[in-house]
């Protein structure tokens, strides 16, 4: 967590409402960081449903792990979060730690331990030690409180300069239930699921095999679709848990993911984790600018994914981006490196309305006055046609400034 909050940070953050069937406690643990609270957790009503999308990386940590055995099972009673240490590529000490941490959760909220789901996030290969904080659940459990949610954001802060919610209110039925969401992130973000820690949760009733298709789905232009640095984290979780206490005010019960009472939740769900993703991007360690880029012309939608990502993870262009340089040369690069189908004589840039290259030369009406004028706001558009076809997609990052080496060069000392 920096002292000097993101120049891109939100004016001001939404007020969480209470989920019903979520209570919250947090507590200064010390794994880490002195002085601030560094774990989280949230304990469910009995019935609460979960889904959960986790890091693609092949080294993942032993949290992640531990969620993906108990997904299975799709009941969830109790999430404990810690910040300071990832319990990442921590071998048999790092099962041992999350087996503990699970006895010791499912103790304290009087469940199974399949019933608990877990999450680190800090420092690779130091061994977390449970003891520091296992005696604590117990009471956290008793202690927690509906309303929270402002102290969950802040508790699984990293290198986050501030804690990011998000939440919406929506008619499910006749009744009206409520998504919270709060994430953490800020360096080693890169899509692959979930570019960091996300919770989400819900009263509504809606069943796991339904909050798994939501959420499957609702990831690909969301989280998936952002990069500060191109690293994939071991840790990457985001998890949804889905209370049901909205069915007492008439809520429906929803068991499939094509049921027609779900579209105005869907629309609502995928917002807060657009919001979400957004300002992970714009808390990117160091990070001054906002980056859009988006790819259209493409042969096809994945392959106008991987030229946007070739450009928005170009070190070339992000650096371009921090130092107010409309270097568009470097944006022809980034789309000829892709590996993906494109020609050179057909090829169109764009710097916000500024067309800036045309038909594979630079455009005749370029004008470097305006291009440099727009590049000194804090959110750049990139736009590259490919003029192949009709694949497009959009992507999210941040510039790449002389902070992120600072901040992650002595990231451990």
């Amino acid at each position: 967590m920096s002292t000097t909050v993101s120049p891109l940070a939100p004016k001001s953050h939404p007020k969480m409402p209470a989920v019903d069937g979520v209570r919250i406690a947090t507590a200064e643990a010390g794994i880490k960081y002195k002085s601030r609270t560094d774990l989280l957790v949230m304990a469910f009503d009995e019935g609460t449903e979960v889904a959960g999308v986790f890091t693609r990386s092949k080294c993942p940590s032993a949290p992640v792990d531990y969620c993906r055995d108990n997904l299975k099972a799709g009941k969830a009673r109790v999430l404990v979060v810690n910040s300071g240490n990832a319990n990442a590529f921590t071998g048999k000490k790092g099962r041992q730690s999350t087996a503990m941490t699970g006895e010791a959760a499912a103790k304290a909220a009087a469940c199974q331990p399949g019933d608990v789901f877990l999450a680190s996030t800090g420092v690779i290969g130091e061994p977390l030690d449970a003891g520091k904080f296992s005696h604590l659940l117990a009471g956290m459990v008793k202690d927690a409180k509906p309303g929270l949610w402002a102290d969950a954001g802040k508790a699984i802060m990293t290198t986050d300069t501030y804690p990011k919610y998000a939440t919406a209110t929506v008619k499910l039925g006749d009744a009206d239930v409520t998504i919270n969401g709060i994430a953490k992130g800020a360096g080693m973000i890169a899509p692959d699921m979930a570019t960091m820690l996300s919770f989400v949760a819900t009263d509504a009733p809606i069943a796991a095999a339904v909050l798994q298709d939501l959420l499957s789905k609702g990831v690909g232009k969301t989280f998936n679709s952002v990069t500060v640095d191109s690293d994939t984290s071991t840790s990457d979780t985001l998890l949804f848990f889905a209370t049901g206490a909205a069915a007492k005010k008439g809520a429906p019960k929803i068991t499939d993911p094509k049921d027609a009472r779900l579209a105005q939740f869907r629309r609502a769900l995928n917002r807060i984790l657009k919001n979400l993703a957004l300002q992970v991007v714009r808390d990117g360690e160091g990070a001054r600018k906002q980056v859009e880029v988006t790819v259209t012309g493409a042969r096809s939608g994945r392959s106008a994914k991987r030229i946007a990502l070739s450009i928005a993870n170009s070190p070339l262009v992000k650096t371009a981006v921090a130092g107010e340089d409309a270097n568009w040369g470097r944006v022809v690069m980034a789309v000829g490196k892709a590996g993906e189908p494109a020609d050179r004589d057909l090829l169109s840039i764009w710097f916000g309305d500024n067309r800036l290259a045309h038909n594979g030369e630079r455009d005749p009406d370029y004008s470097e006055e305006l291009t440099s004028s727009y590049m000194k706001g804090d959110e750049i558009r990139i736009r590259a046609d490919i003029g192949l076809g009709r694949g497009k997609a959009t992507v999210w990052t941040c510039d790449l400034t002389k902070q992120y080496v600072e901040i992650n060069g002595d990231y451990r000392s």
